[in-house]
């Protein structure tokens, strides 16, 4: 996108906007990006009204679906399996993992739909299309913000107070949102132009949940196999939120690794998408 001075008069200047598609791998103009944050806010809080327009129990879903797989957890793997736990109470230990998966898992699928979703957008009115996934993902913290009350309740009934690394909380939170904006970048670039993603992403997201340490430790895991674990982004984040909050085994070398990896699935997804786009608003 460009700006071209039209003289008018001696004394006036208009300008006018071209807008031409990106050619080949283009660059992420993330500069633009920045001048349409009022944007990205938009539209983030228009996610977070329709998500609950209509509904009995409104924002209370935001607890509820995390709250239930706990309780079904602990009761068949905590008690049942008597999977390990490192030594803490398995609905604590299980609650702790399921805040950031289903942050992640609720952000994935929220952007992998998101430009299908606002079809009629994109061809009426240019800006980054970019703003519509990150949108779509960053909605999600307000339902992080209120089923971690929930967990603070927990803590508070079993008697565990957060550890000193509580503070690298923000951080982990970080990781988890770079993780689903990294896949939902590269799954909603091809949910355009192959519309049987949004079919396979519940079925991914299923399967990521059993590849992380959700229900079980990482530490089950021996060495190198636990460090190569990392490889999978939100390994680092569940082990992560678990150490700070809960003073669980620390992440150790496979938190860089998840904290990598994250940032490879990011970049990588934000050029093809940028790589992508030009075809979008002709095919959605």
């Amino acid at each position: 996108m460009s700006n071209q001075p039209n003289n008018t008069s001696p004394e006036t200047h208009e300008w006018t906007t071209i807008i031409r598609p990106s050619q080949g791998w283009a660059a992420l103009h993330l500069r633009e990006l920045w001048n349409y944050r009022d944007l990205i806010a938009l539209l983030a809080w228009r996610d977070i009204s329709v998500r609950y327009k209509q509904t009995v129990l409104g924002i209370a879903w935001a607890v509820i679906q995390p709250l239930f797989s706990m309780i079904i957890f602990s009761v068949f793997f905590g008690g049942l399996a008597q999977v390990s736990s490192d030594g803490l109470p398995y609905p604590v230990f299980s609650y702790a993992a399921l805040l950031p998966w289903t942050f992640f898992a609720n952000s994935l699928t929220q952007s992998s739909n998101s430009l299908v979703g606002n079809a009629n957008l994109l061809s009426k009115v240019y800006f980054p299309r970019l703003v519509i996934p990150i949108s779509s993902t960053i909605s999600g913290i307000v339902d992080f913000g209120i089923a971690f009350v929930v967990l603070l309740l927990l803590m508070l009934i079993y008697g565990i107070l957060p550890t000193a690394a509580v503070v690298l909380l923000p951080f982990f939170l970080l990781l988890a949102l770079v993780t689903a904006l990294g896949a939902g970048l590269w799954l909603s670039a091809l949910n355009v132009e192959y519309r049987d993603i949004r079919y396979a992403v519940p079925f991914l997201v299923q399967a990521l949940m059993f590849a992380s340490p959700v229900v079980y430790s990482s530490t089950l895991l021996e060495e190198p196999w636990r460090t190569l674990y990392g490889l999978n982004p939100m390994v680092g984040v569940i082990e992560g939120f678990r150490w700070a909050l809960l003073g669980a085994t620390p992440p150790g070398a496979l938190l860089g690794l998840s904290a990598v990896a994250a940032v490879v699935l990011l970049v990588t997804g934000a050029l093809y998408f940028r790589r992508m786009e030009k075809n979008f608003a002709d095919v959605v």
